[in-house]
């Protein structure tokens, strides 16, 4: 195989409401999306870098930086045999793991499409349908934030997660428990605690949590694995969790009994398939979570939760919840069952609708 051209392009989606984390609130997204041609084989995917280092160190400008100026001049003139292999190719450039992740996703999609395989059959998936919870940003009151759980759980979603940080925790917590005393329910604090708040975080634990996903430092394993001892309910680590071998210090320490696995975070599937396969043989359940992703990415996030040990719901939703209209076609949809029906055509299974896209393109530039 030989990569013969990539084509970056910067697309804006206004959210169809805007969403707030402990870190900030996004009202339009501002995303990167990349198209491989391998071998006469087009591929698409997505890096979920933000627009500003808060999530992560990296933006849409680093990710577009490293992509042209040192990830093209890499793989432009290498051959290689399968996806699995860009991974390794990409060593050398330390860290940018969503701008890898990209280009890596990418091409896992033009060789699936050249194989004329679904890409969650390429990757060993066994499931053909998943299962969908809803990731809900901090609202400006509890009723709001009441309404929109009992919204989607309507839709049929099958868990619930809240953001929350400190002054906004305990009590929509309390308020959601005593409306909807038997739902799947976590919060997630994106790093916004410190191992001295763990008192107060030990007061959720009445409201029986399935998790508290990332309470602490995004880099801060020790942290964690002091907290994990001090509470019953398991932690979740997503941001501490760049690659495999943060994977094994985590678990090893301690310092959580779920994880949550982001094909841009940790750099595209074959890192992704690592994690994944160390914490199924460990016994720690996983699960698919989303960085309000366009198509692309949801269609990625699709591929790969169809791996054995993503045994929890993940944050893999219908494009309506963000977008009032997506960029692929056809747009995803979740059954009334809380479920996503895995597409069977080749690649992604999706396509892209390049008069959309070239329609949302606020900048592209092609390299071949």
């Amino acid at each position: 195989m030989k990569l013969e051209s990539i084509t970056l392009r910067e697309i804006r989606m206004p959210l169809v409401t805007p969403f707030e984390t402990s870190f900030g609130r996004v009202s339009n997204r501002r995303m990167l999306l990349v198209e491989s041609k391998v071998d006469g084989a087009t591929g698409w995917g997505e890096s979920v870098a933000g627009e500003g280092p808060f999530y992560a160190p990296e933006t849409v400008e680093t990710a577009w930086h490293v992509l042209r100026d040192f990830i093209w001049p890499i793989l432009k003139d290498r051959k290689f045999n399968s996806a699995s292999e860009i991974w390794e190719l990409l060593a050398p450039i330390r860290g940018h793991n969503m701008a890898k992740g990209a280009i890596e996703s990418a091409i896992w999609d033009a060789e699936a499409k050249q194989k004329s395989l679904p890409l969650w059959k390429l990757l060993r998936g066994v499931r053909q349908e998943i299962s969908c919870g809803v990731s809900i940003g901090i609202k400006e009151s509890l009723e709001e934030l009441a309404a929109t759980v009992e919204r989607e759980l309507a839709a049929g979603y099958q868990r619930i997660k809240i953001k929350i940080k400190p002054g906004n925790d305990i009590e929509p917590v309390e308020h959601l428990r005593q409306r909807f005393p038997n739902i799947r329910l976590m919060v997630d604090a994106n790093s916004a605690y410190r191992l001295d708040d763990w008192a107060h975080l030990k007061r959720l634990e009445a409201y029986y949590l399935m998790m508290i996903e990332q309470p602490l430092g995004w880099d801060d394993l020790y942290s964690h694995a002091e907290l994990q001892r001090k509470l019953d309910t398991p932690i979740c680590l997503d941001e501490c969790i760049h690659t495999d071998e943060h994977a094994r210090a985590a678990i090893e320490l301690g310092a959580c009994r779920i994880i949550n696995i982001k094909l841009g975070r940790v750099g595209g599937y074959t890192p992704a398939r690592q994690i994944h396969d160390r914490c199924e043989s460990k016994q720690i359940p996983v699960w698919c979570g989303g960085m309000l992703e366009s198509g692309i990415g949801r269609a990625h996030n699709i591929a790969l939760s169809t791996l054995s040990n993503f045994s929890l719901p993940g944050d893999v939703t219908a494009s309506r919840r963000y977008w009032t209209e997506d960029v692929i076609d056809p747009e995803v949809e979740v059954t009334r069952q809380g479920t996503i029906r895995v597409p069977d055509g080749p690649g992604i299974g999706y396509a892209p609708r390049l008069d959309r896209i070239e329609k949302l393109t606020a900048r592209k530039e092609i390299l071949s």
